[in-house]
Formats: structure tokens, C-alpha cells, sequence
């Protein structure tokens, strides 16, 4: 099939407002803390992981267009129980993922009360949801423009006056695996383009083939920018303490005049990446829905409503670093069961080779396990417990099943 360069520039248009969110506006200070400079070229290393499960996902999709996202496939490839797990690392990593991106506004938009900020955010992305918004293409160009043009002003500025001199450096080499998974969630975003929601116009293999790389590569490249800018003018130790690293760069730089316009990009960005993220777990919800695995009577307003309370929850107990760890954490191990269920999808449905695949498995747990270890508990507790409560209530359901068509009443009658 053929495609226009006007078709890639839209594809990956649509998918930069879901990955251009808390990773760049907040996650450099914990990756700083844990790394200090090596935080750039572990960003390579989350880029290639993303890469590989972004045509994982890709391919599956198109395999099964009408499947729950990761949920579907795996239930499709592995098993019922894989499904259940993966469910449940999805949705602990969304909660989480929201949660941070909640935190993020507040932080950014409402610094006096940054929970206050969070919780509003998470309420209003949701009745966004309820009332129909969607992105479409135009909106996805206007939140890329306007956030990327706010990016470029914080990378001329903190390259354009010289930085007081660092009180200290931190982090060190060995933790560079560790900071690749945690910058992970920086581009998890793809699934937008990569695996479109069940009525959304699919994008061919052809267009997909070159979008979902330039969307990594050029997600990676701003991400480097930013990143080297706000260490440069802040320093390892300055960045590693900062709430809100790109407003203390501009402070720092002397271009405290420009905030406001980094309070606009922080507002545009939260409320779409957090609008994907509410949505991807709604998707989950419903795949587990309508498999049996939850109550098939829930009504979409009542998951929308489970969500919201749960985002709210992890919001307000969660600072932004251990959310952020859990986030990417908990996604990674969603990627894991994706990845290891693109590598037994038949060869008539490829459009990359099954070593991708291969590499993507190995490279989620490779970064899961190596992130701290209270994101690793976190997420392993989550992911065991929500599989816990899903297999109990299928298993409720079926028993349930059984006695009503046992009983009396449901019984034929003998005439």
C-alpha cells in the first residue's frame, strides 16, 4: 500500500500529545537524582525499548483490530491468566501514570496548591472524557505546536546564558539501566498511533512503518534537548530537587518573564496526556468486561467513574518521583507480556521481524527489574493484586452462573 508524507506528518501529529507529557516536563529531576548526566544516554536505551514495543503493538493490532489493546492480544496468544496480569500491570501503570501527570500540573499551573491543581486536573480531564471530547487531528497539531514551541523556548534559553556554577553533581553509571526504565515512560505514549482504539481509523502498515519510528525519534530527540538544557543550567543536584525543573531552568536562566508561557504548555500537555491515559485504561476495563473477567453489567459512565476515584487515590497518596517510578514500572511489565505475545504471532501478520519482539521482552524486564526497588514493590504488589481481584471476581461470576442454572426456577419442568 502507498502512502504520502502527508499521511506520516499526521500520524505522527496525532501521537505526540500522548507522549509529550510527565516525562519531559517532570521526569528529569528523580532520573537526575539517580544518574546525573547519564541520563541522556539512557534515554537511547527507553527509546529503543519503546521502539520495539510500539511495533510489538502495532502488529497485533492489526492482527486484532477489535482486541482490548495488550489485554486482548495476550488473552488472543497466551492464555487467559498472562491476560489477567497483563490487565492488571496496565492498569496499576496507568493509575500511576495518572497520577504523575496530575502531579505535574499542579506543580507547574498551581504551585501554592499543587494538590488542589492535581485533583481539579484529574476531574476535568474525566468530565472532558464523559461529554465526548476527542482529539482530533487539527487539536493534536495545535497541543503538538504549542508544546513543542514551549519547549524550544526553556532548550534556547538554558543554552543561552551561562549557568552558575552546580553546588555538586549526582548519580553515577551504574544506575543508567535504572534511569532507562524510569525515562520508559516518557514515550509509552505510541499505543495512540500504534494500537487505535476500537472504532478509530487504523493506520496502514506502510504509513506505520515510518511514523512509529519518526514518533520515537523524534520524541527521543526533544527529550534530549530538554534534558541537556535543564542540566545544564541547573546542574545534577539542582535538578534532582527541583518540583518543577523546566520553570527553576527558566529562573535560573534569567527568563523568569517566559513562566507563564511554560504554565500554558504544562496545561496543554497535562490534559491530553492525561485524556490518553484515562482512556487506555478505559479500554482495559472494558476488554476485561466484556471477557467476563469483570461484572458485564458495569456500565462505561461507571468504569470512567472507578477511574477517576482510583487516579484521585494514587494522586493524593503518591509524590510525583515514586509515581512516576511506578508508572514506569508497572508499564514495563505490561510491555513484557505484549512483547512475549508478539513473538508467537504468525508470520502472516508481521510487518517487523520477531527478533523486535524478542529484543522488547528482554529489554522491559531488563529495565523493570532494574528500577528502585519501592517502584519494583509497588508495582509487583499491584500487579498481584489486581490479578488476585480479577480472577476472583470471574471465578464469583462462574460459580454464580452454575447455582442460578442449577436452581428450581431455571430448571425444565416435567409435564
Amino acid at each position: 500500500m502507498t502512502h504520502t508524507p502527508r499521511e506520516i506528518v499526521v500520524t505522527v501529529a496525532l501521537g505526540l500529545p500522548a507522549v509529550l507529557g510527565a516525562g519531559v516536563f517532570a521526569g528529569f529531576a528523580p532520573a537526575a537524582g539517580l544518574a546525573g548526566w547519564w541520563l541522556l544516554p539512557a534515554l537511547a536505551i527507553s527509546a529503543l525499548a519503546a521502539l520495539c514495543s510500539a511495533f510489538s503493538t502495532a502488529d497485533q493490532s492489526r492482527a486484532y483490530p477489535d482486541a482490548a489493546g495488550g489485554y486482548g492480544y495476550v488473552r488472543a496468544q497466551l492464555g487467559i491468566w498472562p491476560a489477567r496480569m497483563t490487565a492488571s500491570a496496565h492498569l496499576v501503570g496507568r493509575c500511576a501514570m495518572a497520577a504523575a501527570v496530575a502531579l505535574m500540573f499542579g506543580a507547574y499551573v498551581v504551585p501554592d496548591q499543587p494538590m488542589i491543581g492535581a485533583l481539579a486536573l484529574v476531574v476535568a480531564t474525566a468530565l472532558l472524557g464523559a461529554v465526548g471530547f476527542r482529539f482530533t487531528v487539527g487539536v493534536s497539531v495545535l497541543v503538538s505546536l504549542v508544546v513543542l514551541g514551549v519547549l524550544a523556548l526553556v532548550v534556547a534559553s538554558s543554552f543561552s546564558i551561562e549557568p552558575v556554577p552546580s553546588a555538586g553533581e549526582t548519580g553515577a553509571v551504574n544506575e543508567l539501566v535504572g534511569v532507562a526504565g524510569l525515562m520508559f515512560m516518557a514515550f509509552a505514549g505510541f499505543e495512540r498511533i500504534s494500537a487505535p482504539h476500537r472504532g478509530e481509523q487504523p493506520h496502514s502498515p506502510s504509513v506505520l512503518k515510518i511514523a512509529i519510528p519518526v514518533l520515537i525519534g523524534l520524541s527521543f530527540a526533544v527529550y534530549l534537548a530538554v534534558g541537556a538544557g535543564v542540566l545544564r543550567q541547573l546542574g545534577g543536584a539542582r535538578l534532582a530537587l527541583s518540583p518543577a525543573p523546566l520553570r527553576d531552568a527558566l529562573a535560573a536562566a534569567d527568563a523568569s518573564a517566559l513562566m507563564p508561557l511554560v504554565q500554558i504548555g504544562a496545561a496543554v500537555a497535562g490534559v491530553a496526556a492525561l485524556h490518553f491515559v484515562l482512556a487506555s485504561a478505559h479500554r482495559t476495563l472494558t476488554g476485561l468486561a466484556e471477557d467476563g473477567d469483570l461484572p458485564t453489567r458495569l456500565k462505561p459512565g461507571v468504569l470512567s467513574l472507578v477511574l477517576v476515584v482510583a487516579a484521585a487515590l494514587v494522586t493524593a497518596l503518591m509524590p510525583i518521583a515514586t509515581a512516576l517510578g511506578v508508572a514506569a514500572c508497572a508499564t514495563l511489565f505490561y510491555y513484557a507480556f505484549t512483547n512475549a505475545s508478539a513473538r508467537v504471532l504468525l508470520q502472516n501478520d508481521r510487518t517487523w521481524p520477531m527478533r523486535t519482539a524478542c529484543l522488547g521482552l528482554g529489554l522491559s524486564v531488563l529495565l523493570a527489574m532494574s528500577l528502585p526497588v519501592p517502584a519494583l514493590l509497588i508495582s509487583l504488589a499491584g500487579l498481584g493484586a489486581g490479578t488476585g481481584l480479577i480472577g476472583l471476581t470471574a471465578s464469583l461470576r462462574t460459580s454464580l452462573k452454575g447455582k442460578r442454572a442449577a436452581s428450581p426456577q431455571h430448571t425444565p419442568q416435567a409435564r
